[in-house]
């Protein structure tokens, strides 16, 4: 039995940490996009600034926040952590900020975002995780 279970290994397949956001033109300045919050735990961000993307999960025990756009806010359900659009918190039990991913433009003009790479305010890198388009 043990030689027929090595014939087939147990792999577990992931999809890519790296996907396509669309182009910076589907986004409007000032509003956090949701479009990518199901699919890939990822909000977009455009600013007069730029573009951030944000990781959809709270920084307390991992619940998924919801954007209450008339507050302009992030809201923990699970405990009730609250962030700022920025990422940042400001009430509640989380005890950082949301982390920020590297997002960048791909040949073509489209945004990318990779989540494997974690931007974390506490270490002062969100300078670098501003696009600016």
């Amino acid at each position: 039995m043990a030689f027929i279970r090595s014939m087939f290994p147990r792999v577990l397949f992931e999809s890519s940490t790296v996907f396509k956001a669309g182009y910076p033109d589907d986004y409007v300045i000032g509003t956090i996009s949701e479009k990518y919050k199901e699919s890939h735990r990822v909000w977009i961000a455009r600013t007069e600034e730029g573009f951030y993307a944000l990781l959809a999960v709270c920084t307390h025990l991992g619940c998924i926040p919801r954007w209450q756009e008339a507050e302009n806010k992030f809201r923990c359900p699970c405990h009730g952590s609250g962030f700022y659009s920025s990422g940042i918190n400001f009430e509640g039990p989380a005890p950082r900020a949301l982390e920020r991913l590297e997002i960048y433009l791909s040949d073509d003009g489209g945004l990318m975002v990779d989540k494997s790479k974690k931007l974390l305010y506490e270490k002062g890198e969100w300078e670098e995780s501003i696009l600016q388009v």
